[in-house]
């Protein structure tokens, strides 16, 4: 039975973390007529994240800079596709801009602005130590009232997601399951 628990949690502590992978426009995919800058609203792109672009023979996906994309420029792409089912993994945080190359495709809406955030963990912050300095005699005051403060609501990620959906915050809970139960089994 120990030898069981222990391979169970080598498997999960091994388990690499994988990002989202966002299918760019949904179930339309990358196409004409489809309103790119609402679909990317509400959405958190994180690094370690992937666009999925999936288009006809007729698109094509580039990849290019603030001022190609503002003038629907391909004449400077940073990378360029056409496979039809293009996978861009977001590997740093910071914006990234993609436009359809067919003349006139940009131009009637086909592009896409991304801002990718850095996937750290927010550290929880210490709580103060309460004051151990005594009161003068006759000068005592009521204890403060301590709150305890509030934890953040886990991050909520609306849209089309396929994978594994996971995170650092994730494999680390992971992994110190992982090695709490190889401690167990060792004992046991």
């Amino acid at each position: 039975m120990s030898a069981l628990i222990a391979c169970l949690v080598l498997i999960a502590a091994v388990a690499p973390a994988y990002g989202k992978d966002y299918t760019v426009g949904d179930s339309s995919g990358w196409s004409s007529g489809v309103d790119y800058t609402t679909w990317a609203k509400g959405k958190t792109f994180n690094v370690g994240d992937n666009l999925v672009f999936q288009y006809s023979a007729m698109h094509t996906v580039a990849e290019v800079s603030s001022a190609d994309y503002s003038a629907c420029s391909t004449s400077n792409s940073i990378q360029s596709y056409s496979d039809q089912n293009t996978k861009i993994a977001l590997t740093a945080p910071g914006t990234r801009y993609f436009v359809c190359g067919t003349p006139g495709h940009c131009s009637g809406g086909m592009k896409l602005a991304v801002t990718v955030a850095a996937a750290t963990t927010p550290a929880a912050s210490p709580p103060e130590a309460p004051s151990t300095t005594p009161a003068a005699p006759g000068t005592e005051t009521p204890p403060d009232q301590t709150t305890t403060p509030s934890t953040p609501a886990a991050p909520t990620t609306t849209g089309s997601t396929s994978g594994a959906a996971g995170g650092s915050g994730i494999v680390m809970g992971l992994s110190a399951g992982a090695a709490a139960l190889v401690g167990v089994a060792l004992m046991g």
